[in-house]
């Protein structure tokens, strides 16, 4: 065979070889297109509260705010989109971590719960339902609560090996009857073909009655922009302020809990450094916010959060940490407390953060 010869069959082999790769990007991109979660903006949802009772001015409720990271992100966990290394979790340490986030939930027995980033049918939890799961630790009257989804995609094509298949979202328990409950879409910054396989951020937002009142406490759980620096989360936390805004008007009183994605705090007031070089969040802006409403973090500024560049390790200075969970609440609910439970990031990257209030009488 000449070279020549040779040279042409190389050429040939490493174009179909090309093509396929080709033909294989475009059957994905046309398959994540047909199979794409194209949420309305609201979407209300069928109640059931089992006979539960409602809520009374005057007395105290305890709310919790945990960001669970699926049970996948652990001390153990590296990330790759925070500059680690990894991609999913083993079994074992989803089993382990879900355990773990199980008794922290016992111990702290909130009337209110709002978790985000629960796994309801994903491939990187071992399609397990953790909603199921954690019913385990929870009373039982709860029941599975309401759930809204905001990461439904039916295969996640980076890195290699791929994330798959995610079905995750928000999760709102409680002890008390809600008589209403529904999504609401946030904006997305993402463009075609990444919003493929990208997040539909949302509210979960849940309304509960009161005894001897035309009023109602609308609680909104919430999981605002990560990986963005367009302004997509910024424009999300206007929506926020405006729902909030809308609902306090009414007469309601308005509290609004979870993962922010935000600081709380300036940068320099914080007792704790971020990983140069990688993800740092921007500040949550209390000007944009209504007259007299309260940004609720703990004071001992405890981080909330940390950095999955690497496993947890508090001593190198690679390992970030943030305060970006916490609360916002209207002016009629009376604070008592608000605490961050710090649990060595030993089975999420983020800690539960805890509030004590009440609604205020007139």
């Amino acid at each position: 065979m000449s070279e020549q010869s040779l040279w042409r069959k190389v050429i040939k082999m490493i174009g179909s070889i090309f093509l396929t790769l080709l033909v294989l990007i475009l059957l994905l991109v046309l398959y994540l297109s047909m199979t794409e979660f194209r949420p309305s903006k609201i979407t209300s949802f069928t109640v059931d509260d089992e006979g539960k009772s409602p809520l009374k001015l005057g007395e105290q409720y305890r709310a919790v705010s945990f960001n669970i990271g699926y049970a996948g992100l652990g001390e153990e966990a590296d990330f790759f989109m925070d500059g680690g290394k990894g991609v999913n979790p083993t079994k074992e340490e989803v089993k382990k971590n879900l355990q773990g986030i199980g008794e922290i939930l016992t111990k702290l027995d909130g009337d209110f719960t709002l978790l985000q980033e629960i796994d309801v049918d994903s491939k990187r939890s071992f399609r397990q339902d953790q909603r199921v799961f954690l019913s385990d630790y929870l009373q039982d009257d709860q029941g599975l609560g309401a759930y809204a989804s905001n990461f439904n995609v039916k295969f996640v094509p980076i890195p290699l090996p791929p994330i798959g298949k995610v079905d995750s979202g928000l999760v709102t328990r409680s002890k008390y009857s809600f008589n209403h409950v529904e999504r609401i879409s946030l904006y997305s910054p993402f463009k075609w073909p990444v919003r493929l396989a990208n997040l539909k951020r949302c509210l979960l937002l849940t309304k509960f009655p009161i005894e001897q009142s035309d009023k109602e406490l609308v609680l909104i759980n919430l999981h605002l922009e990560a990986y963005d620096d367009s302004g997509g989360r910024e424009k999300q936390t206007k929506e926020l302020f405006e729902i909030m805004m809308d609902e306090y008007e009414k007469g309601n009183f308005v509290l609004a809990g979870g993962d922010f994605n935000q600081s709380f705090f300036d940068r320099e007031d914080l007792p704790f450094g971020s990983a140069e070089g990688h993800w740092e969040p921007g500040r949550l802006d209390e000007s944009l916010l209504p007259k007299d409403f309260q940004f609720l973090a703990d004071e001992r500024k405890l981080p909330t959060c940390r950095s999955v560049n690497i496993p947890y390790d508090p001593e190198s200075e690679e390992q970030g940490f943030f305060l970006i969970d916490g609360y916002i609440a209207s002016p009629n609910i009376k604070v008592e407390s608000i605490e961050t439970k710090d649990y060595g990031f030993k089975y999420s990257d983020h800690s539960p953060v805890v509030l004590e209030f009440q609604l205020k009488e007139e």
